[in-house]
């Protein structure tokens, strides 16, 4: 193979080019006043329609199927939603270092579901359980639409911080009600929903949240007081926090017998966070709070993670029969 092969068929992420234009806009033409007002209604029908997309896309049958296998599916929820909070809580101190708006960013960050789409990719990559990982992760993300917002409820009040549990009600009309209609109208839609095409539709509903989140902290001025150095800790804390997590989710599933695909999709689908889920969260959770601050951890935690469980899963699917 050409040694030139890897850099002709690279190609950035699309997302992660939208992110970075939404931002670059961010910071040049921020949404203000009447035209702000209205970019926060469409933000909020592109994340219903983000939202009804997923639903389509879910198979019920598939899922049932999936759950039988219910030993994998609760260690890589217990992962998702136990041990990464507790990490959160753990990493309290760092506000001393970081600051409280970034900290409970971080916070927020522990508390968001599973990535599906580069979680089933990285599984595939590696040779593990690819069925398993499409259960997993899914499973994670519609548990997360009650699970993120409680655990956010139970974990993240404090004086600079407050939130109602007008949140639920915020949580199931915005996000549960279209993805419940997905599921119902699936017959119909469902191959719509599937279609490559309707990726550039979640990519840029993220990124609208991206831009409305970003202006936000602009005009009242958060930006001002994050300097780059917290910035560069926050990327090395990632890839601290994503080396150690494959680390320990590979030792968990080794101790309770998991076989090598198992451990793959284990490892892949409990070590990552969902910007794509975690992004419209934010924004329908806090609402006019400070989200800027809040989903800058997240958004430099994705882009580590993709990173490094490229890297991992390329080599381990070079070594199948060896263990990672």
């Amino acid at each position: 193979m050409s040694p030139q092969r890897p850099l002709k068929t690279w190609r950035p992420d699309p997302l992660i080019t939208l992110i970075l234009i939404a931002l670059i806009l961010a910071i040049l033409a921020p949404a203000r006043g009447d035209f702000a007002q209205g970019f926060s209604l469409a933000t909020k029908l592109a994340i219903g329609l983000l939202f009804f997309l997923y639903g389509a896309r879910l198979s019920p049958q598939e899922a049932l199927q999936g759950l039988k296998h219910w030993q994998l599916h609760g260690t890589i929820l217990a992962l998702t939603f136990i041990l990464f909070p507790l990490i959160g809580l753990a990493l309290y101190p760092l506000q001393a270092v970081i600051g409280r708006e970034l900290y409970l960013g971080l916070l927020f960050m522990t508390l968001v579901p599973s990535t599906v789409q580069s979680s089933v990719a990285f599984t595939s990559l590696a040779k593990g359980n690819v069925a398993g990982a499409i259960v997993s992760a899914s499973t994670s993300n519609l548990a997360g639409v009650v699970l993120t917002p409680l655990l956010v409820m139970l974990l993240m009040r404090s004086d600079q911080l407050v939130i109602s549990g007008s949140v639920f009600g915020n949580i199931a009309i915005q996000l549960l009600l279209p993805f419940i209609l997905g599921q119902l109208l699936r017959r119909w839609v469902g191959e719509i929903a599937r279609n490559k095409l309707t990726k550039h539709i979640d990519r840029l509903s993220i990124a609208m949240v991206v831009y409305a989140a970003f202006s936000d902290g602009i005009v009242q001025g958060i930006w001002r007081r994050i300097s780059p150095w917290q910035i560069l800790f926050l990327v090395v804390l990632s890839l601290l926090l994503v080396e150690f997590l494959l680390w320990l989710s590979g030792v968990l599933a080794r101790k309770l017998g998991f076989s090598y695909g198992d451990r793959v999709a284990i490892q892949f689908c409990g070590s990552k966070k969902s910007l794509a889920t975690g992004l419209p969260m934010a924004a329908v959770i806090f609402g006019g709070a400070q989200v800027g601050a809040l989903i800058l951890p997240l958004m430099i935690f994705h882009q580590v993670q993709l990173m490094v469980c490229a890297a991992k899963a390329a080599r381990w699917g070079r070594q199948t029969h060896e263990t990672p």
